[in-house]
Order: structure tokens, then C-alpha cells, then sequence
């Protein structure tokens, strides 16, 4: 996908080089997708009538305001005529004008830009659910019912993390509020539908069936979106995404789009994710997940060949934090967890979810695979800090270098006793432990996994070296026991730790 995945919004800037805007109102009409007339879709069209009916009164439009400094004059030419020149004061007069002075240019000045999105109302005391992107930065929010009323609303709360918010507007008349359903429920190819107000058209109802489950887009660290063909347009971000009984069971919130309108590939947060969200948005005004106070990894085929654990699965645990909560449950480095409180990790991206769905200070058991045996461990979870980004521990890739002091090479890679003038060179911190490699050949695995100059290794396949020739006899050792591959334990300068997996073929 090329410049494909759009967030549903106009407000924020994207997540990554794949995400563009998309709440902005523009000039056009969505068309809403065709229902195939058969007799095996005909409770479709029936149940989706008596969806709208129900419910298309708790679907808001979500309109927001916000003063945004002008652009223009600060780049205006200083122009320069010659001394005396009788041109001079006008110049004068007109850059002082299109640079906002008394009587200026009015572009120039700072000046309020909308956006509208979608919600739906949860409570009929006001509670309203949208995206957070839709009314992030925004200095006026107003919620707008089916009927054209407008309210002022404002915010109780708002995880960028899954990209929802929770907003509260005080109503003079009867509302009519909706409820979540079972997203765990849904089956592949169940009918659903999904009410928003794609290009400023209130009120507009399209329908679709379930395209996929759990699906990861690479836009945070809990994604586990719901893949639907329902027509999903700009504006319909925030809007919900219903089941045939008029539960909420998904907020929309983008979309796959080369052109910025609807191909028919729409993602929804499952509302198992945002009913957790919003209770925690309504009691705190913040989310308050657990913490487990690790930086993992995937677990590939070569990793786990390495650990001898059959199939792949899990994740690896590649750092500990000292002050975390795995720490003193005896957590360790190059463990693979492959169960959390009773739920099955079978990737990588399964324990974050896992981890952010447990209740702080709660103690559950962590079962391991080290040295290729199972062990139990008992963890008390801490709090998520704000600022924690429970993500994979990143590769360093830079230029390889060489070294004088080389004394041994192995795996493509040279290597050396880490010396107080290497430490000082690569900026390395004397708690970092190790054989530090000094170059990569460029044809080689390890410069393939980006291993580099200045980089540590700790450990070969969980046994710790101090120098050259105990990284070569351990290499040595694996392919006499005709391992395929060898388990590296990679430290950065800083000393945080990476797992690498290099053939030994």
C-alpha cells in the first residue's frame, strides 16, 4: 500500500507516511454501497432498516473550531530601494499592511479553522464518544443532534493510544443513547452498519458486512481494529459502527484510501477496547493501564530455533526495567512469555494488549519459556506511565567501522576485548558488559540484521562473553551441534538490549 491508509480526521497531523486526514467537510456526495438481492442477504436490508430506525437519533455530528496564527507575514520580501527613491514609503506603507498592521491585509490575521466528525451518545446525560483526533486541539466543540439541535460540549477525556474521547454536553430534552454489544462476537462476513456524517451529510446510514478481525495497521500500540466494507467516508470518523441489534460493537476510525473516499475497506476499534477506555475516560478523565515494565520482540523462526521452542510464539523479553514490575518477579532477559494471566500469547502484539487490559496492582502469572523449559512467575502490575510506549525494542543501524584492535572475527563480524579507548570512542557506558563489534562485513547476516559498529554483544546463545574468542568457540560449539542459527544478546552504547538471530549456514 502506497500513500493508502487514511485516519478519519482533518485536525491532527498523521501517524505515519501511510496516514492522511480525512474529517475535513468537502464538496461531493458519498454513495453508499449496494446490497446484493439474494435470498442469503435478505435479513440484511430488513435488519438495517429497523438498525436506523432504532438508533440513527444517538449519531451526532461533532463540529469543532480552532484559532490557528496566520502564515505569510513573517515571509514577506524587506524589500530595499535606493536612498531617496520616491517609491520608498509606499513599499513601506504596503509591507507594513500585509504584514497585519493597522488597516492590513485581514489573511494575515489569525483566524478559525472547522472540522466535523461524528460520535454517538452512550448516556442521556450527555455522554458522547468520538475519536480523539477529531477534536484534538480544538479551541470550541459542539455536538450536534439528528434534529439540528447544537450543544456546547467539552471533554472529559481522551487516550491518544487508541484514539478515542469521551466528551459531555448538558441536553434540555429527552436523548436517546445506544449501548456497546460483544465485539468478540462478530463473525466474518456478519452484516453491520455504520451511521456518520461523511462530507457534512448528517445522518447518513451505510451498510457492509464484517471483512476481517484483529487487524494490525500500524497505528499504536493496541491495534486490533475491526476490517469492514460498510462505505466509510470523511467525516464519518468517530461515528459508530453497528451490529443488526443496535449495539455499538466498533468506533470507525479509518480508512484504506488511494484517493480519500471509499473503497470499501474501513477500520473500526472493536468495542471491546473502547468500552474499557470509555469507563476508565468517565471515572478518572485518563486511562490507567497496567505495566509490566518490559521491552519485548517478536519471535521469529531463527529466535526460536535458537531457544528450541517449537512452534514460534510468544514474546520476547529483550530489556527489564529496573524499577518495573518484572523485575523483582525474577523476569529476565531472553525469557519468552507465552501465557499472561491465563491468556494465550501467541505474538508479539498480544502482550501489550493483554497487559493494558489488566488492572493496575493486580497479580497475575506470567508463565516463561527459559533455556527451553517452562517456569511460572507471579507479577504484581504497576501503572502504564504517560509517556511509556510499550513498543518492540528497536535495531541501530549505522555505518560499520573498523578497528586496529581487532582480535578475532566471527559471523562476519569483527571483534574485540571492550578497552577503556573503545568505550571512550563509541561512547559507551561503563555499565555495558560485553564484546564490542568494531566492524560488519556488508555481505553478511549480521549486517542484513543491522548490527553495526559500536554495538555490544552480551550474550551468545544465553551465556555471557568477555571477549573475541568466547563469541568464536561458542559459534563454533552451535555448528558442531548443528544449530542453524545463533542467539546474540545486542546492547547500544546506552546498554538497552535487543535480541539477534545470525545463521549459521
Amino acid at each position: 500500500m502506497t500513500n493508502a491508509i487514511a485516519a478519519l480526521s482533518h485536525c491532527l497531523p498523521s501517524r505515519s507516511r501511510l496516514f492522511r486526514p480525512i474529517v475535513r467537510a468537502a464538496a461531493g456526495a458519498a454513495v453508499a454501497g449496494l446490497l446484493a438481492a439474494s435470498p442469503a442477504a435478505a435479513r440484511g436490508p430488513d435488519g438495517i432498516a429497523d438498525v436506523a430506525e432504532k438508533v440513527i437519533d444517538a449519531v451526532v455530528n461533532i463540529s469543532t473550531s480552532q484559532t490557528v496564527e496566520a502564515r505569510g507575514g513573517e515571509d514577506m520580501p524587506n524589500m530595499q530601494l535606493p536612498p531617496g527613491s520616491p517609491f520608498q514609503e509606499f513599499f513601506d506603507d504596503f509591507l507594513k499592511n500585509r504584514r497585519g498592521g493597522k488597516g492590513g491585509d485581514k489573511g494575515f490575521q489569525p483566524r478559525k479553522v472547522n472540522s466535523l466528525g461524528s460520535g454517538f451518545i452512550i448516556d442521556t446525560a450527555g455522554i458522547v464518544v468520538t475519536n480523539n483526533h477529531v477534536i484534538a486541539d480544538a479551541d470550541e466543540i459542539n455536538v450536534i443532534l439528528n434534529d439540528g439541535t447544537k450543544y456546547r460540549a467539552q471533554v472529559m477525556g481522551r487516550d491518544k493510544k487508541t484514539d478515542l474521547a469521551v466528551l459531555k454536553f448538558t441536553p434540555d430534552k429527552q436523548m436517546t443513547a445506544v449501548k456497546f454489544g460483544d465485539s468478540d462476537k462478530l463473525r466474518l462476513g456478519e452484516w453491520v452498519v455504520a451511521i456518520g456524517n461523511p462530507f457534512s451529510l448528517g445522518g447518513t446510514v451505510t451498510a457492509g458486512i464484517v471483512s476481517a478481525r484483529n487487524r494490525d495497521i500500524n497505528s499504536g500500540p493496541y491495534d486490533n481494529y475491526i476490517q469492514t466494507d460498510a462505505a466509510i467516508n470523511r467525516g464519518n470518523s468517530g461515528g459508530p459502527l453497528f451490529n443488526l441489534d443496535g449495539e455499538v460493537i466498533g468506533v470507525n476510525t479509518a480508512i484504506i484510501s488511494p484517493s480519500g473516499g471509499s473503497i470499501g475497506i474501513g477500520f473500526a476499534v472493536p468495542s471491546k477496547t473502547v468500552a474499557g477506555v470509555v469507563e476508565q475516560l468517565r471515572q478518572f478523565g485518563e486511562t490507567r493501564r497496567g505495566w509490566l515494565g518490559v521491552r519485548i520482540q517478536q519471535v521469529t523462526d531463527e529466535i526460536a530455533d535458537s531457544l528450541n521452542i517449537k512452534p514460534a510464539r510468544g514474546a520476547l523479553i529483550a530489556g527489564v526495567e529496573d524499577k518495573g514490575p518484572a523485575k523483582p518477579a525474577g523476569i529476565e532477559p531472553g525469557d519468552v512469555i507465552v501465557k499472561f494471566d491465563g491468556k494465550d500469547i501467541k505474538e508479539m502484539k498480544d502482550l501489550p494488549r493483554a497487559v493494558a487490559d489488566t488492572a493496575v496492582g493486580k497479580s497475575v502469572d506470567v508463565i516463561v519459556i527459559r533455556k527451553g523449559k517452562e517456569e511460572t512467575r507471579q507479577v504484581t502490575l504497576g501503572r502504564l506511565p504517560d509517556d511509556e510506549k510499550p513498543t518492540p525494542a528497536s535495531a541501530k543501524s549505522s555505518t560499520p567501522d573498523t578497528d586496529k584492535t581487532v582480535t578475532q572475527k566471527a559471523l562476519g563480524l569483527d571483534l574485540a576485548a571492550l578497552t577503556k579507548d573503545l568505550r571512550t570512542r563509541f561512547k559507551i557506558k561503563e555499565s555495558v558488559k560485553g564484546v564490542i563489534i568494531t566492524g560488519v562485513d556488508g555481505a553478511s547476516d549480521a549486517a542484513d540484521k543491522r548490527l553495526s559498529a559500536g554495538d555490544v554483544i552480551v550474550e551468545v546463545a544465553q551465556e555471557a562473553v568477555t571477549n573475541g574468542a568466547d563469541v568464536k568457540k561458542r559459534v563454533d560449539q552451535l555448528k558442531k551441534d548443528g544449530k542453524k542459527s545463533v542467539l546474540l544478546l545486542i546492547a547500544n552504547a546506552d546498554g538497552e538490549l535487543r535480541f539477534v538471530a545470525l545463521s549459521l549456514q
